[in-house]
């Protein structure tokens, strides 16, 4: 997919993931210990040949300017392409991509990619866009999306979009998925399609003032272009609120999960940082538990997520937790269904508990 240029298109709705985005985007939220959100579909695309990536940030991106770097761990520090990060200014992408896209034609123009892949951040994979591009190649398609089929789909995916399907594969109509069907094809929100044709729906959506966004676009004119789609058979997790969150969280505690995403597949690149082994304390515990480097745990640790450097201290319990770098908790406390944000301080002697549905969050950096 050499001659194919990736967008990510940070418009995701940001609106259910409570206080873990008010200081950053999506995309830079922590997940696996020591991973971001970001990190699968851009080692999607670099793993697949991609080798010219631009991503549409919101505001509030220092933290993922930071991690991102130069791109060097997903081997796009180049002289030609690369890595590129675009500031969608003054328009908010959750209700305007079209202008912000025409604001930065030049680094589609400029590229002579044949083809263009667009998709968001918090879909959670681990996908081979060469299928994908193959696939679209042969039946020469103007547009693919790729969906997956899920069977609680009353449950799961809510607020993503639903691809409706005929005999043939091809696309009929997109709607919205709002909990009322068992099973239901749900959107990965990944497009391919060729440049020139990306170029000309957003001069002609300028142009009619219609739509503001390329997938209503492509959503309004299904019977004009021939639209197919893509069948995703792996594991997948849309990170769209708090509660998907924590659950996409937990679901990483399963060995099957997480080999499929990390271990089976593809690799699933990230910032390094050049942390010491966690020190674990000879009367600690911990089960079930995924820990990052440099942590320092004395107490007992069952089915959480440890990031970076977080101290656990003699005496502590920490059940079905998300613990974020930097993190330090007292002796004796105790912590159940809670996401600690980065740099928090839980007291010696407290008790923290949400409920699986709604798990605590203890807000950066906050002292409890």
């Amino acid at each position: 997919m050499k001659n194919c240029i990736g967008i990510i298109n940070l418009d995701e709705n940001e609106s259910r993931m409570s206080k873990l985005v008010k200081n950053r985007p999506l995309a830079s939220v922590p997940i696996a210990g020591r991973y971001r959100v970001i990190d699968f579909i851009l080692s999607n695309m670099t793993n697949a040949g991609i080798e010219s990536i631009g991503i549409f940030t919101k505001n509030r991106s220092r933290s993922l300017v930071d991690h991102l770097t130069n791109g060097r761990p997903w081997d796009l520090h180049r002289k030609k392409d690369g890595l590129r990060v675009f500031n969608f200014g003054d328009k908010d992408p959750y209700y305007d991509d079209v202008h912000n896209f025409a604001d930065n034609l030049d680094f589609f123009t400029k590229s002579r990619k044949e083809y263009v892949l667009i998709a968001p951040s918090y879909m959670v994979c681990n996908i081979d866009f060469n299928d994908v591009i193959e696939q679209h190649k042969k039946n020469d398609n103007d547009i693919t999306i790729v969906y997956k089929n899920i069977k609680d789909a009353y449950q799961k995916f809510i607020g993503c979009d639903i691809v409706n399907l005929n005999n043939e594969g091809r696309v009929t109509s997109i709607g919205q998925n709002i909990g009322r069907e068992d099973n239901a094809n749900i959107s990965l929100e990944m497009y391919i399609l060729r440049t020139d044709l990306f170029i000309e729906i957003i001069y002609e959506s300028i142009r009619q003032g219609l739509y503001s966004k390329i997938k209503n676009h492509i959503s309004k004119n299904v019977n004009s272009l021939k639209v197919a789609a893509y069948e995703f058979k792996g594991y997948l997790s849309c990170i769209n609120s708090l509660k998907s969150y924590y659950k996409a969280s937990m679901e990483l505690l399963t060995p099957e999960i997480y080999s499929e995403l990390f271990l089976d597949n593809n690799t699933i690149y990230t910032k390094s940082k050049d942390e010491a082994p966690t020190q674990y304390n000879e009367e600690c515990n911990v089960e079930n538990s995924i820990i990052a480097n440099g942590s320092y745990i004395e107490g007992t640790v069952e089915n959480s997520i440890i990031g970076r450097r977080v101290y656990i201290g003699k005496g502590a319990v920490v059940k079905n937790c998300i613990i974020m770098q930097e993190t330090v908790i007292g002796e004796n406390a105790y912590l159940d269904k809670v996401i600690a944000d980065k740099a928090s301080v839980i007291r010696d002697e407290e008790k923290v508990i949400g409920l699986e549905y709604c798990p605590m969050v203890v807000e950066k950096p906050r002292i409890i």
